[in-house]
């Protein structure tokens, strides 16, 4: 009987001391988190932004579209957000930001902002850092992201021709189309290599037709001359040698320069405009 009772005890004991414990982390916790003024958020993210610890202001950032989703500074920083997430070299969040404003903000001040942003980071998806930095030849790779960014600064400059951002989205548009241009035909020399004329002239001829003003069109000239004098197609070649002759003449020996100068660093002095 006593063994009972003592067991019951234990059992009582075991039942109290949860509930104590739960009271009293409730008594020593330090409550809900507080919420700060949107501004307060707002300043921070400037300050990080200066500071260069994008990380940190795109936490702030965030914080103010997820808090204050109608508030004063939200259209901001959504549109801050796709600056700092590039800056940050998160280029899939810097696309999806950028898709986002422009879905939810169509005739925004600064939309010509987040449309050059979307073809900007299209491109960088294609390259690492350093490709970027240095003289490394995308041409022969993967340039799907090369070709998507040509498409949206293509769409970036019958929107907005004159952006402030038009410039830097022309410029790089032109070594975007001379890269799409040698990436093609870097597989039409290797059609030839192995004999595959066939293959090498539909390479060779995408290029002349669907890359207009490129600087490789003499470059895929001399392939189809090459193909067509290998395969004796001799009209077709006695006309690709016309072609060359009237308006390459002086390229025989060379082929065109590309124009391919482009700064990465002009981003730090186009940060998107505070909109009233």
């Amino acid at each position: 009987m006593q063994i009972m009772k003592h067991s019951k005890q234990i059992l009582k004991l075991l039942l109290v001391v949860p509930i104590v414990a739960t009271l009293l982390i409730g008594c020593n916790s330090d409550g809900p988190e507080i919420e700060e003024p949107e501004k307060i958020y707002y300043d921070r993210a400037q300050r990080r932004m200066l500071s260069s610890n994008f990380f940190g202001a795109i936490e702030a950032l965030e914080a103010i579209e997820s808090r204050y989703p109608f508030g004063k500074y939200a259209e901001q920083a959504q549109v801050e957000l796709i600056y700092a997430h590039f800056m940050n070299s998160e280029t899939e969040a810097t696309h999806s930001a950028a898709e986002k404003f422009i879905r939810l903000h169509p005739r925004h001040p600064n939309i010509d902002y987040a449309y050059f942003m979307k073809g900007l980071s299209s491109y960088t998806r294609d390259s690492s850092f350093i490709s970027r930095l240095t003289d490394t030849d995308l041409s022969n790779r993967d340039i799907s992201g090369a070709k998507e960014s040509f498409s949206e600064f293509s769409e970036f400059l019958t929107r907005f021709p004159d952006s402030q951002y038009a410039p830097y989205a022309k410029q790089r548009n032109v070594y975007l189309r001379n890269m799409i241009a040698r990436n093609e035909l870097a597989a039409a020399d290797y059609y030839v290599t192995v004999n595959a004329y066939v293959a090498a002239i539909r390479r060779a001829n995408y290029v002349i037709e669907n890359i207009p003003n490129s600087s490789e069109n003499f470059r895929a000239l001399k392939i189809l001359e090459a193909s067509y004098q290998a395969l004796g197609y001799s009209e077709l070649l006695d006309g690709v040698v016309k072609v060359i002759s009237l308006n390459y003449s002086d390229q025989e020996s060379q082929s065109i320069n590309e124009t391919s100068n482009w700064s990465w660093n002009f981003l730090k002095d186009t940060k998107p405009i505070p909109s009233d």
